[in-house]
């Protein structure tokens, strides 16, 4: 079926239930996520090349939307009923899928989303209670993390998600993480070993969140992986598709933060350090919650030479580095403040597609 007549119809009308415009190639499974609520509403468009602000742009050439809708089809149950194109228009090359409404209804990996007017909400999504009589700290970071998913990146709602859980397990299990209070270290052996568990959890979820933004921002734009770098043929003939080899160059160019060094990543991805929106003295204080991690997660909290780099006098070779759930609340919120300013910053200059 061709779409060309009934989309060049649709083309500079505003968004609204059944319209959804993208600018670039979004994520297979921020596709997904629309398909799943057009499909669970009344059927919809989602054009590709298009910005919010009805600007015709175009794709790109090097990225195949194909690849990517067939990924985000295959996230689906059951298999939504969709028709999808390139197609010219003013010039320029845009892509569209159609999404028919599904008579049962659509999930994408167990979750049901649906439209609300241009915005896609999650239809019972699981609530986050905390206790009453607990440290009130972790409600309200939760809250704001979800207030922060908001015109969001897939990247941040995952990281965004992914810190709701850790501040819930800080929740369900108070008593052996802060039996003398959230300021307080807890004197339980087991409770010691799961805060570094969770402290070494989150961190890993900051590095992961630059990885995976890194690579949103690739995709966007596959010029900005035309560089120096170089790649053998059996690198090429490893990948299957064109988005599995942006998404393992994208890991490429990552691999420095396995080093645990947030300035090597800035310094050396200019995509992000052109953001311009972390300071040297933010980037410090990262590496310094970095080296904590490293010695929680291979050290038992046992701190070496290379740690006392990071903490000049304040602490001795050999001691044990234990932290309270108050000053876990404190690095975790420290991690979620740069996590906004580079999101914000990255949708605003690459055009990345975000969630209403």
């Amino acid at each position: 079926m061709d779409l060309t007549i009934e989309l060049t119809s649709l083309i500079g009308k505003p968004e609204s239930e059944m319209l959804e415009y993208k600018a670039v190639l979004p994520p297979s499974r921020v596709v997904a996520k629309i398909i799943c609520a057009f499909a669970n509403t009344e059927g919809g468009f989602l054009v590709l090349g298009v910005t919010g602000d009805l600007q015709v742009n175009g794709l790109s050439d090097d990225l195949h939307a194909n690849e990517i809708t067939h990924k985000a089809i295959d996230l689906l149950s059951p298999q939504p009923v969709v028709t999808y194109q390139y197609f010219m228009h003013e010039g320029k090359r845009l892509y569209a899928v159609k999404v028919a409404k599904s008579i049962d209804k659509m999930l994408l990996q167990g979750v049901v989303y649906k439209r609300v007017g241009i915005n896609i909400v999650q239809v019972d999504p699981p609530a986050h209670r905390f206790n009453s009589s607990g440290y009130t700290r972790l409600s309200t970071l939760s809250q704001s993390l979800e207030l922060g998913k908001a015109n969001a990146t897939g990247s941040k709602i995952k990281f965004a998600e992914h810190y709701q859980r850790i501040l819930k397990i800080f929740d369900d299990m108070g008593l052996f993480l802060y039996p003398a209070g959230p300021d307080q270290v807890t004197d339980n052996p087991e409770g010691l070993v799961l805060a570094r568990i969770l402290f070494s959890s989150f961190v890993d979820n900051f590095e992961t969140y630059m990885s995976d933004l890194l690579y949103e921002i690739y995709l966007s734009n596959s010029n900005l992986l035309k560089s120096k770098q170089t790649i053998t043929i059996e690198e090429v003939l490893n990948c299957a598709d064109m988005q599995e080899f942006v998404n393992y160059c994208s890991r490429q160019k990552v691999l420095k933060l396995g080093k645990g060094s947030v300035k090597g990543f800035v310094n050396d991805n200019k995509e992000i350090s052109q953001l311009g929106v972390v300071e040297q003295n933010e980037v410090s204080e990262i590496e310094k919650i970095l080296q904590i991690r490293h010695l929680y997660a291979h050290r038992n909290g046992v701190i070496d030479d290379k740690f006392l780099l990071y903490y000049a006098g304040l602490y001795n070779v050999n001691e044990i580095h234990s932290i309270s759930i108050a000053e876990s609340c404190d690095k975790l919120e420290y991690l979620t403040n740069i996590v906004a300013k580079l999101d914000k910053a990255a949708v605003m200059k690459y055009h990345l597609a975000t969630n209403q």
